[in-house]
Order: structure tokens, then C-alpha cells, then sequence
């Protein structure tokens, strides 16, 4: 009967449910990623089904990011005090279900509260699934799972605003949303059902495991991540900002500009794989050196190139651009304790993903004070700012190889 016993928490179970955890996290930020992105499909459609200029059409862009940005803290305390599970399914429901109310809403008034909805849900997704992997792995485990999650959810971006553009050629653009809002009621379900319950034994032995990873970091090691991430996330929208502009400079046309910014996404996306696996082997420290420098010298050697050159050079600079993402995510584990992780990455999330909201705007005045070649300089300078910042978070880093 002891043998019996053991064996029910043998490695295989833990095994078991650090899968689930990954498969549940990855799949929600896959669906509620692509819900966001899901907007910009749906706005020609919304313009002109409601006659709507390009104001309200932001604007209802804006309902939906900015409540999925300024809820992500309450949901880490809901999560608190209700558990990850109900929550995180909770919040897929509300996801799906503003995308049902968008199908079935008869004026704008009726759509913007069903954007706000939707928003609603989705806030809940970012610190609860980072939080779940971040529970359910350990050390440099944890930071090539996080960087898998973070994949995850452009493969999200890519495939849900494909599948709506091909639905609405067979369906009425409002029966698709329907249908598309109706999986996100499913997979609530699933996640609820999926999820594993990480707050037994072995949890608990991980989380002793690595409080002194966690709790045992100095009191500014977490803000100093937190001011690495804004910087490297308004660099990166200033970036994607300005780009098209150089590129028409050297002579695109609006094609061109598509496939460069397809080519920078693409190696975006191969980039918060491959860069999480790499600063699991090399550390979080010399990666974010790495990729920011590459980032830097990138924007910089973009600007005197000819056309052709740059677009060879593009994907390396998507693949830095977006690679820090996934090695400061996984970090943030490292430098808070486990029973504060749901908030910290609320905070993260709410910080790096308004940093990237509003800094088009204030890059955009600069551009039009000294010109687009002079503000991509100076967001190549700011982006160095974060090496200095990042060799003052080595002790507190540290502490996970100890």
C-alpha cells in the first residue's frame, strides 16, 4: 500500500501535469492572442456595415486593448482568491462571448460594449497562463516553456484572423463571429476541465524548491526588469512604426512593405522560441545583451542599406526585436515569490503592453521634429539603455544558478 501510494506521485504524474499546464497555456494565449488581433480584421467589415470614420474605428480598437491592459492586475488577484482555473476559464468564456455579442449586436453602441466584453476576458489570460507555466516548471525549465507559451501566441495572430477572413467568404461576416465566439465557450470548458490543480504536494516541494529563486532577490530587481521590458516593447512599436516609411524612402511600393513587415514578424515569432532556449543555456543577462545589441546595430545598419540588403536583414532584426520578450518573461519568476507571481506578471504585462501602446505617439512627435532617420537613432540609442539596467539585475539573477 506504501509502494501504492508513492507511486501516485511518481515523476511520470509530474510529467503529466507540467504537459497539461503547457498545452492549457499555450492553447489559451494561441485563442485570446487571436481574438485581439481579430479586430483589425473585422474593421473594414464594421466601417462599412456602420458607416463609421477611421476615429471610431480606433477607437474601438482601443476598447478592446485597453481593457484587456488595464484588467490584467485585477485578474491576478481574482485569481487569488478564486484559483487560476476559474478564472482563466472564466475569462475565455467572457472572451468568446464578446465575440458572440459582436455577431449578434444590431448598432455600434451594442458592438463597443461587446469589444469591451471581449476585452475583458481576454485581460485575464496573460499573467494567469505565464503564472501557470511558472508554477508548473522550475529553473531554466521554466524559461524555455515560457518562451514555447510566448510562441504560442503569435501562432494565435496568425491562424484565428485567417480562419475568420476565410469563414466570412462562405458566412455572413455576424455568423462567423458567432461561430468563432462560441470556441472560445468551448475551450473555457476544456481549460477548466485541462487544467492541472498545482497546489498539491509537488507543487508545494517546486515552490519550496525555488523560494530562494524567487523571494531571495533584492527589493528593486523586479521594477529594474519591469523598466527593461517598457523600454524594449516601445522600442519595438516605434520601430514597426517608422519602418514602412524607410522602406518607401528606398523605393518600395505597398507590396514591399507587406512582405517586410511579414518577414519581420515571421522572425519575431522564431525569435521568442529560440531566444528563450538560449538564454536557458547562457542566462537571461548575456541573452538580453545579445538581442538588444543585435536590436540597436540592427535599426541603425537598416538605414543607409539599399532596399534589397535591408530585406535580407529584416528577419535577423525581427527575431532580436522580439527575443528579449520571452527571456524577460521568463524571468520574472526569478525575481518574485510564488505566491506573488499571478500580480507580478499582471504588472509585467500591463507595464510592457502600454509602454508599446503609447510610444508610436511620442516617437511619432519626435519624427516629426527632427525627421524618421533621426528618431530611429534615437530609438537605437534608448534600446542600449537597457544594457546598463540589465547588468544591475546580475546578482538578483543569479540566484537561479544557485
Amino acid at each position: 500500500m506504501s509502494a501504492t501510494a508513492e507511486n501516485a506521485n511518481t515523476p511520470e504524474t509530474a510529467k503529466s501535469a507540467e504537459r497539461r499546464a503547457l498545452g492549457v497555456a499555450c492553447g489559451a494565449h494561441a485563442l485570446h492572442d487571436g481574438y485581439t488581433d481579430l479586430v483589425y480584421v473585422m474593421l473594414p467589415i464594421w466601417q462599412t456595415e456602420f458607416g463609421l470614420g477611421f476615429a471610431a474605428l480606433g477607437l474601438m480598437k482601443t476598447v478592446f486593448s485597453g481593457t484587456l491592459a488595464g484588467f490584467q492586475i485585477p485578474a491576478g488577484f481574482l485569481a487569488e482568491r478564486f484559483g487560476t482555473a476559474a478564472v482563466l476559464a472564466a475569462g475565455t468564456a467572457l472572451a468568446g462571448l464578446g465575440y458572440v455579442f459582436a455577431g449578434l449586436s444590431s448598432g455600434v453602441i451594442a458592438l463597443v460594449i461587446a469589444l469591451f466584453i471581449g476585452g475583458l476576458g481576454a485581460s485575464t489570460q496573460h499573467p494567469l497562463g505565464s503564472s501557470l507555466i511558472a508554477h508548473a516548471f522550475a529553473g531554466t525549465r521554466s524559461l524555455k516553456a515560457l518562451g514555447t507559451y510566448n510562441f504560442a501566441g503569435d501562432i494565435g495572430k496568425m491562424s484565428v484572423p485567417a480562419a475568420a477572413a476565410l469563414l466570412i467568404v462562405a458566412l455572413p461576416w455576424r455568423h462567423a463571429l458567432v461561430l468563432l465566439g462560441v470556441l472560445g465557450v468551448v475551450a473555457a470548458v476544456l481549460i477548466f476541465v485541462l487544467i492541472p490543480r498545482l497546489d498539491g504536494p509537488a507543487a508545494a516541494q517546486k515552490k519550496d524548491d525555488r523560494a530562494g529563486a524567487g523571494g531571495g532577490g533584492s527589493a528593486y530587481a523586479f521594477p529594474l526588469l519591469l523598466s527593461v521590458g517598457v523600454i524594449d516593447s516601445a522600442t519595438r512599436m516605434a520601430f514597426l512604426t517608422f519602418l514602412p516609411f524607410v522602406l518607401t524612402a528606398k523605393g518600395a511600393n505597398l507590396p514591399t512593405v507587406g512582405l517586410a513587415l511579414t518577414l519581420v514578424f515571421a522572425g519575431g515569432a522564431a525569435g521568442k522560441l529560440v531566444c528563450a532556449f538560449i538564454g536557458a543555456r547562457i542566462g537571461t543577462v548575456a541573452t538580453v545583451w545579445l538581442t538588444e545589441a543585435v536590436t540597436a546595430f540592427g535599426i541603425i545598419a537598416l538605414l543607409p542599406l539599399p532596399l534589397e540588403a535591408a530585406m535580407v536583414l529584416l528577419p535577423v532584426v525581427g527575431v532580436a526585436l522580439n527575443g528579449t520578450s520571452s527571456v524577460l518573461y521568463g524571468s520574472v519568476p526569478d525575481l518574485v515569490e510564488p505566491q506573488r507571481r499571478q500580480r507580478a506578471f499582471g504588472i509585467f504585462y500591463t507595464g510592457t503592453i502600454g509602454a508599446g501602446a503609447i510610444s508610436p505617439a511620442i516617437y511619432g512627435l519626435l519624427g516629426d521634429a527632427v525627421g524618421v532617420t533621426t528618431a530611429l537613432i534615437v530609438v537605437a540609442a534608448v534600446v542600449l539603455l537597457t544594457l546598463p539596467i540589465t547588468l544591475m539585475l546580475r546578482p538578483a539573477l543569479a540566484l537561479r544558478q544557485s
